[in-house]
């Protein structure tokens, strides 16, 4: 029996008692927006595979194709011998969907946004950091590694933001600006075309998380940066979500990208993806491009999942994406509903403290483009009847 024993179960009792206990259980995804959990199939509002892309055979055949050719794993972290031509190929390819000159691959979006900031903020000691409240929390990860204090605006409030511009950090060697595009638990969006002048007007660094809206927003699927072509610094976005699969980019500058190989230890120090991770990577940049359709007919059944949760007296908060909360607020009542929801059919995963502040528990609901109207009113007259 270890010594600590005692406090695990100590702070598992702790958790517990508040509702906030997590538990793993198994789950598979299965084609037309539908979920296997723990042996019951739902219709799935809970994943972030927007697309649908993780089921579609372009990306598992080429996964496969790219895995019998090259082997299931890279061999090394790629300064050693992880970088193969299929990297460098699925980079440039990457630089192009993004507009940008270049770009990186990485492991996972946590592992990006926690390696890249200290390295960032190591070019300029000093620098004033200004973040969105509720920025993810591998930003918030990244600049507690980096040992700075985060000047936080209020959430999404750009009249704050320059406020704080305008009175502090003036002397820093540099000024940093962290946000996300679409934010993935209030599914609201950034004004992008204010927040880049505001880059430009401060000489600020700005650095815009859109693992959310890659593949889903912006022209072609490209994310919201891409309206403003070269006013994003630095460009993080992830594979995991509407692109299918997994891992991480950066997308910037060649300068920035050279820097980061050099100094960046979670580049320096991790496996490269392996083979069939850049294959699916590879189809899925070829098919996102065309897929408009796919994502007119997410806006659209986003729209009538806000206006019927509107029509049964709840609150959806800012959102205006295909990420929807409804919100509960308690954090007890929040994973009560979601398993009444669960038994009737439905996913609807109960986002709870500490993702989200106290007293804002709610369904994070995601739609995806596999969903159909009648799925939505499904899960509209299931949350009405579980209530």
């Amino acid at each position: 029996m270890s010594t600590l024993d005692q406090r695990f179960a100590d702070a598992l009792q702790a958790v517990t008692a508040r509702g906030q206990r997590r538990r793993l259980i198994p789950a598979q995804m299965r084609p037309g927006g539908r979920i296997l959990r723990d042996g019951q199939m739902l219709i799935d509002f809970s994943s972030n595979d927007y697309l649908g892309l993780s089921q579609h055979p372009a990306l598992i055949e080429r996964a496969c194709a790219w895995t019998y050719e090259m082997g299931t794993g890279s061999g090394a972290s790629r300064l050693v011998t992880g970088t193969s031509d299929a990297h460098l190929s699925v980079e440039r390819k990457i630089a192009a969907f993004k507009g940008t000159e270049a770009a990186l691959l990485f492991a996972t979006g946590w592992q990006a946004n926690a390696a890249i900031l200290p390295a960032l903020f190591a070019a300029a000691p000093g620098a004033a950091v200004f973040s969105d409240r509720l920025v993810h929390a591998s930003m918030h990860q990244g600049c507690a590694a980096a040992g700075v204090r985060q000047i936080r605006f209020r959430h999404n409030d750009f009249d704050h933001l320059e406020e704080l511009l305008m009175t502090r950090g003036a002397a820093a060697p540099a000024r940093f600006i962290l946000t996300e595009s679409i934010f993935s638990m209030d599914g609201d969006s950034i004004d992008i075309h204010r927040l880049t002048a505001l880059a430009r007007q401060y000489d600020a660094f700005l650095i815009v998380d859109e693992a959310h809206a890659t593949g889903v927003s912006g022209p072609f699927g490209a994310g919201l940066s891409a309206h403003t072509p070269g006013g994003v610094d630095l460009v993080m976005g992830t594979f995991s979500k509407a692109m299918g699969s997994a891992g991480a980019y950066v997308a910037g500058s060649q300068l920035l990208c050279d820097y980061l190989v050099n100094h960046c230890g979670g580049f320096i120090f991790s496996t490269a993806p392996p083979p069939g991770n850049l294959g699916a990577i590879d189809a899925a940049l070829d098919l996102v491009p065309q897929m408009e359709e796919e994502r007119e007919h997410l806006a659209r059944i986003s729209e009538r999942l806000r206006e019927g949760l509107h029509n049964l007296g709840m609150e959806t908060g800012p959102s205006d994406s295909h990420i929807v909360p409804a919100m509960i607020g308690d954090a007890t009542a929040t994973v009560e509903l979601s398993a009444r929801l669960a038994k009737a059919g439905i996913m609807a995963a109960a986002i709870r403290p500490p993702t989200v502040p106290s007293g804002t528990s709610r369904l994070r609901l995601v739609l995806r483009a596999p969903h159909q109207i009648a799925d939505i009113d499904q899960l509209l007259n299931s949350i009405e009847d579980c209530r």
